[in-house]
């Protein structure tokens, strides 16, 4: 009889997303990061304006050498004004050089700070919330959500800000040059105001669509790439096959639609450029034979209205970056307004803690519970073993207490508070351990930021493995993880045990943290996870007996149900199911060779 992981584990069934932010509060999260870099804002944008206007001069000074020309002044009439463009071409290149530079610094900072606010508040989300989204749904928006709006920061935002200016000091200086061009300008707003409410009524949903396809398909392929093993097992190839076909077909279609979208975008623009120009230069026309203005003038306002063709399209084609961004902008918004639990950690942090289960009952779906009732008391600074067979529950009832999932049934209650609310009180050791790549003392750093180099050799020490680091190439700041040293099973576990030292949560709980051992290292990895329960209330899904035998007490879970509870030498005399699980585990390490 084996005392494996639980195979308890939910079925597939409809994801729960994280959140979107609506529109408006996504613009209010925009405001509340600009807020405090209003001065380089205002100097970004300062210097954008002083670029613009220095390059509104060019079509005068154009006008003016055509006017010269057509008065058949001389030569020596055409160098001032040559001088002057050259002069307004290197200041608008230097302004513009410098404004691009301080609007691209604040989409940066900018950017940073909410990177940093969706990592932080990720990291806070509850477990089960997580694990109902589905890792895929957290991965899109980490990786091509987060790229795309900084996509958006890097190039859409200057350029956009860019073009805004020119548009609006291009149409003043037309109003400076004749009211009447600037009216003919204007035909084309209507046309590029229509498709631009008719791209942004149509882009919105579809890009937002598209997100959350992107990352269905996504989950799509971590679940079938994460299973392979129990795919080929079951012979499942053909079904994952279709469901990855589908979710990719579903997120090519949408991208494919987004395309058509943006063809038809570009045609509809065309036409306002068209009914602009014709307009400008009929006005000119009329102007200049009624003798109300110079052909000069009429051409400086025909190469003024044709300079806007490249900011205004700008403005308008960059508002399919914008529309894309801003869908993914409101997927990290959501997150970061989702609300952090509350804890009370500093509270009960001063005790080790008694952790009461009453009642507790769970079910990964409605009508199907995996737990029923299950009564359980770890005293403070007791070490309690949870056995079972495999599918008993063990796993299930673990997650509970730390708080990955919530109890459909009854109440947890961990030094007065529910396992969300505990905060660092709870830690979490798997066997399943994770090494970052980096430093290895940056990875123990992780569950102590501030903690000095002689307090990470003393959690090495006290989980036994401060001998194979020193024995490392560089100690504490050997590279580890992917790309470096690459850690056995065994030191992987210690690590993840010297993590806990550190974090020193005064309740853990050990999932099966040995089982990755092997027989040559278990005893030495049972040793170093004993010490590092130590003054801890704890509870130790067990996957080898031995670890059941050094425990206060052992709770056996049977079918979801607490079997029994007592000492090793008071269950093992009992003759129930722990003396049965106690003799088949005897009998098969008899066996081994």
């Amino acid at each position: 009889m084996t005392t494996g992981a639980d195979t308890t584990a939910p079925e597939t069934a409809a994801r729960e997303l994280l959140p979107t932010a609506t529109p408006a509060r996504t613009r209010a999260a925009v405001g509340e990061l600009l807020r405090p870099h209003r001065a380089l804002a205002w100097a970004g944008f300062g210097v954008l304006v002083v670029a613009t206007s220095v390059g509104l001069l060019t079509q005068p000074l154009l006008g003016h050498i055509i006017n010269l020309v057509t008065d058949k002044s001389p030569a020596g009439a055409l160098t001032l004004p040559v001088v002057l463009l050259v002069c307004v071409a290197a200041a608008q290149g230097i302004a513009t050089a410098l404004g691009m530079s301080l609007v691209s610094r604040l989409g940066e900072t900018v950017l940073a700070e909410l990177r940093e606010r969706f990592v932080e508040r990720a990291l806070l989300l509850p477990l089960d919330r997580l694990e109902k989204a589905g890792s895929g749904d957290l991965t899109a928006r980490v990786t091509r959500d987060v790229s795309r709006v900084a996509d958006a920061v890097r190039s859409a935002l200057p350029e956009l800000a860019r073009s805004g200016l020119s548009i609006v000091l291009t149409l003043g200086a037309l109003a400076i040059l004749d009211w009447r061009f600037l009216l003919a300008a204007l035909l084309a707003v209507p046309v590029q105001a229509h498709t631009a409410h008719w791209y942004v009524t149509h882009a919105t949903p579809l890009y937002a669509k598209e997100r959350v396809a992107t990352g269905v398909q996504q989950q799509q392929l971590l679940d079938t790439i994460g299973g392979a093993g129990t795919v080929r097992a079951y012979r499942l190839e053909t079904a994952h096959t279709e469901r990855v076909t589908e979710r990719s077909r579903a997120a090519v279609d949408l991208t494919l639609r987004g395309v058509r979208l943006v063809l038809r975008f570009y045609s509809r623009l065309h036409l306002a450029e068209y009914t602009g120009l014709a307009a400008v230069l009929v006005v000119g026309f009329l102007l200049v034979r009624d003798g109300s203005t110079s052909i000069g003038t009429a051409t400086a306002a025909a190469l003024y209205f044709h300079s806007l063709f490249g900011p205004v399209n700008t403005a308008l084609v960059l508002l399919d970056d914008a529309q894309s961004a801003t869908a993914a902008l409101a997927r990290l918004v959501g997150v970061v307004d989702e609300p952090a639990p509350e804890t009370r950690a500093e509270e009960m942090s001063r005790s080790v803690p008694t952790v009461t289960l009453t009642g507790v009952g769970h079910a990964y779906r409605p009508g199907r519970p995996v737990l029923h009732d299950v009564d359980l008391v770890l005293r403070p600074k007791e070490k309690v073993a949870l056995v079972g067979a495999s599918g008993a529950g063990k796993t299930t009832l673990a997650k509970l207490i730390v708080g990955i999932h919530r109890p459909t049934g009854g109440r947890i209650d961990i030094g007065g508070a529910e396992p969300s609310e505990s905060g660092r009180t709870v830690a979490l050791v798997t066997q399943e351990v994770h090494v970052f790549a980096g430093p290895l003392a940056d990875d123990l750093r992780l569950a102590r930021p501030d903690a000095t180099d002689q307090e990470l050799r003393e959690a090495l020490d006290r989980v036994g493995a401060l001998g194979w680091v020193d024995a490392l190439p560089e100690g504490l700041g050997t590279v580890v993880g992917d790309g470096g040293h690459r850690l056995t099973s065994d030191r992987a576990q210690q690590l993840a045990l010297a993590r806990l030292v550190l974090a020193d949560p005064p309740v853990a709980v050990l999932d099966e943290a040995t089982a990755e051992a092997g027989s040559s290292g278990a005893q030495l990895l049972e040793q170093a996870a004993e010490r590092a329960l130590d003054g801890r209330t704890a509870l130790v899904v067990a996957h080898r007996l031995s670890q059941a035998a050094a425990a206060d007490r052992v709770v056996v879970m049977e079918n979801g149900r607490v079997a029994e509870s007592g000492t090793h030498d008071e269950l093992r005399a009992a003759g129930g199911p722990y003396a049965a699980l106690w003799q088949a585990w005897s009998e098969n390490r008899s066996t081994e060779p």
